[in-house]
């Protein structure tokens, strides 16, 4: 079903980051859906599995990675009723046109129609351009989100805080994606080439040469980031925790006392050397691959992990906050940010201070929720939205409690 804003004459809000227009089709429950918005916040209510988390999920795949759900791409494609597993023949794919304080785009995504048979993959197109990384998305579009399984960041291990913090990252520097990226690939060939005992002196050193130069890179943007952060959660909304941040690592370590090209050095002769461990080992044991994001409750004085459920949720929804407010100030817009049942275990003063905190950056906020009412505050300053069995219908705001 389709939902838009025709018959609502407002103001359209131009000064952010935001979708004006979104189109799904075949993506998980969606045979096909459009919305149209302007730059509110967008509330979309109904019951579990009515279909709103998959709506944040279409948005994610706009931004570099794999979607908030990390799910293989044939995962999202729509199951029909009475089929069994994802149909070959049918493909998803998600379309959005973005407005932001400089420029318009329009960006879709989705499996690539001419894959090999057998072969999935995922092609990205910009202004009708079909691109060759995803890693350009970062150029145009960007997003953070805070889902219910990242309650429990500051507890289980480093690989989602090390995703979290790098798409904080990417909203300050769009090449991270891509050297990231770069890291990453070169990683895994230099890994396969090692397990396969293939020692091909001048092909590892080159793929070490590119692991050192794009890792130092992400080493320190990582780093520097943390510290803008940190300094950024000021406490002066004292609603939520200040959160004192740092990046720890090898490699992290060694850029706080030495020049990056000298670190580049260091890590490509750690790499050479470490050739024998890793090939025993099956992976890179060195490398910032294996950083991690610490956390501290500033107030208390401890790790974040330490800190109550409801503690530590406050400390991320300050850390997102403190990310939009430095991003407002440099940038002049906000990023765009999907919250999924954020507002379910905040009390009511948390949950004011939030959506105030969201209109004061002109955020356009994606939130979901299954009650309604927990959102009035918005009143109509926010847009509205009923979603039930994977259709979209506009609500007027709820009345104030």
């Amino acid at each position: 079903m389709t939902a838009d804003n025709t018959a609502v004459a407002r103001p359209a809000v131009t000064s952010c980051l935001a979708i004006r227009r979104l189109t799904l089709t075949d993506f998980r429950c969606y045979a096909a859906a459009r919305l149209e918005s302007d730059g509110r916040p967008v509330v979309l209510t109904g019951p579990n599995g009515a279909g709103k988390t998959n709506l944040l999920e279409a948005i994610s795949f706009l931004a570099p990675g794999r979607g908030l759900r990390r799910a293989r791409l044939e995962d999202a494609t729509r199951i029909a009723a009475g089929e069994v597993g994802p149909p070959v023949d049918r493909r998803w794919a998600v379309a959005a046109r973005f407005d932001s304080p400089t420029d318009a785009v329009t960006i879709g995504t989705g499996i690539d129609p001419t894959a090999p048979p057998g072969t999935v993959r995922r092609t990205v197109r910009i202004d009708g351009r079909t691109v060759r990384s995803q890693a350009d998305l970062a150029n145009h579009v960007v997003m953070v989100w805070l889902t219910p399984l990242m309650d429990r960041l500051f507890v289980e291990g480093a690989s989602n805080r090390r995703r979290f913090l790098d798409r904080l990252v990417f909203g300050f520097h769009p090449s991270h994606a891509t050297h990231l990226s770069a890291y990453e690939q070169a990683m895994r060939e230099r890994n396969r080439l090692l397990k396969d005992h293939r020692v091909d002196d001048a092909w590892l050193s080159a793929l070490e040469d590119g692991m050192a130069s794009n890792g130092v890179a992400v080493a320190a943007a990582r780093r520097e980031v943390s510290q803008r952060l940190a300094a950024a959660a000021d406490g002066s909304d004292r609603t939520f925790p200040r959160a004192e941040l740092a990046t720890t690592g090898m490699v992290e370590g060694w850029l706080g006392d030495r020049p990056a090209l000298a670190v580049e050095e260091t890590l490509r002769r750690r790499l050479r050397g470490n050739r024998r461990a890793d090939a025993a080992a099956g992976a890179a044991t060195e490398g910032p691959h294996r950083s991690d994001l610490m956390v501290r409750h500033a107030g208390k004085g401890v790790a974040a992990g330490q800190c109550s459920t409801g503690e530590q949720k406050a400390l991320l929804i300050g850390i997102v906050l403190a990310n939009a407010r430095l991003m407002a100030a440099d940038f002049g817009a906000a990023p765009l940010l999907l919250l999924d049942e954020v507002s379910a275990h905040l009390d009511a003063a948390r949950r004011a201070a939030l959506f105030e905190s969201l209109l004061d950056l002109r955020a356009q906020a994606w939130l979901t929720g299954t009650d309604a009412h927990l959102f009035a505050e918005f009143g109509d300053r926010a847009r509205h939205f009923i979603v039930e069995d994977a259709n979209l219908s506009e609500r007027p705001a709820p009345p104030a409690p």
